[in-house]
């Protein structure tokens, strides 16, 4: 429903994997069921994923020349400072032109330049915080922000605390709509209602040491009468695919990448996954005991840190990347034959689980944009 007569105009800016584009998306959907005449500019980072999933969301999208700094010796971080400077001054010409309401950052490499040209204009930004501990890069700019949503408590440490709005994070309604799907699920996959199900997910590119361990132990699984879907990641496929059919294993459904993750959640007795913050919300929203595999790379290895809060309130356990072959059979039968330990950890991640999060991010962006008195963000 339309708020106001005013046609507000919003920038969103960030990307660079799923789990920053799809809430960025969820974000722009929610602003124009509030306002269908809000006008929406995404910006993001030439080259990555972006460029592709906002036009295909219905979205226009402007790209920045910028990237990460390698944290290994690299010829390519040379080029860092030149690509910085050149995404400033285009940040700031995209921002001249469109003259934005506000701006809301998501994470990922064009946020920072996009909210700074903002914060350089007096024009009010808000900062979509999606992990447990900020990098760097949004402790930096929470600065001069207006608002900040959170999906974690206790952010106060690392953000103005007057500025926090607790939120949660986007997720993709669809794929946390799992309620009465069960039989269609064992159908798509081709699994047995009356074995139990373990699902292992790595994200679109897969989890090397995830799928080694799998690889190493699907046998001794299968004989234990759980069966299994397997998402691998592209560059992992054919490989696991091959090792499936060298041991005539009947139990393993192999997939590059699920299409229809509310079956697979729907299927799932249990949940070996990645700890980003967009697959943890997922979930918390379906309520399903898991396992969780930090990367150890992410950066500033936020992930483990996403996973202790949730280990921390005895909501998922948690096995280090570089113990998962060695512990995931024995972690696994132990869940798997203890459903009063499952039900727990499916009762204490359930309240964890927000569903309007993009509406009430939607809100936020709402209010700045409509509402003078917040225009100026605090000094």
């Amino acid at each position: 429903m339309k708020t106001q007569d005013k046609n507000i105009r919003v920038i969103i800016s960030g990307g660079g994997t799923g789990g920053h584009i799809f809430p960025a998306i969820a974000i722009a959907n929610a602003i124009k069921e509030m306002q269908p005449d809000a006008e929406i500019l995404f910006v993001g980072a030439m080259g990555k994923m972006e460029m592709e999933k906002v036009p295909q969301a219905g979205y226009n999208i402007k790209g920045l020349w910028i990237s990460g700094i390698k944290r290994s010796l690299s010829l390519s971080n040379l080029t860092f400072p030149l690509k910085l400077w050149a995404s400033m001054r285009k940040a700031a010409a995209i921002i001249k032109d469109f003259k934005p309401d506000v701006v809301v950052g998501v994470g990922g490499f064009a946020s920072g330049p996009t909210l700074k040209a903002a914060n350089n204009k007096k024009i009010p930004s808000l900062i979509q915080e999606q992990n447990s501990y900020p990098g760097i890069t949004n402790r930096l700019l929470a600065k001069k922000a207006a608002k900040i949503c959170v999906a974690y408590d206790h952010l106060e440490q690392y953000f103005p605390k007057e500025k926090i709005v607790y939120t949660g994070n986007p997720i993709r309604k669809e794929v946390v709509n799992i309620k009465g799907k069960s039989t269609e699920a064992y159908d798509f996959f081709g699994l047995e209602a009356h074995r139990q199900t373990l699902l292992i997910v790595g994200g679109s590119l897969g989890a090397l040491a995830v799928n080694e361990a799998v690889k190493n132990h699907m046998k001794e699984l299968e004989n234990n009468n759980i069966q299994i879907i397997w998402q691998t990641g592209k560059l992992y496929y054919e490989q696991a695919v091959k090792a499936v059919e060298a041991q005539q294993l009947k139990l393993i459904r192999v997939v590059e990448f699920i299409q229809r993750m509310d079956l697979a959640y729907a299927a799932a007795d249990l949940v070996i996954s990645r700890a980003g913050a967009i697959a943890i919300s997922e979930l918390c929203a379906t309520a399903k005991p898991s396992i969780f595999v930090p990367l150890p790379t992410a950066a500033e290895d936020h992930q483990t840190k996403n996973a202790q809060a949730l280990l921390d309130k005895n909501a998922a356990l948690l096995i280090p990347n570089n113990e998962i072959n060695t512990k995931i059979t024995e972690t696994v039968l132990e869940l798997m034959g203890n459903n009063i330990q499952r039900q727990q950890l499916s009762d204490n991640i359930a309240p964890l689980g927000i569903l309007d999060a993009d509406e009430r991010i939607a809100q936020e962006v709402m209010s700045l944009a409509l509402n003078p008195q917040q225009k100026k963000p605090k000094k």
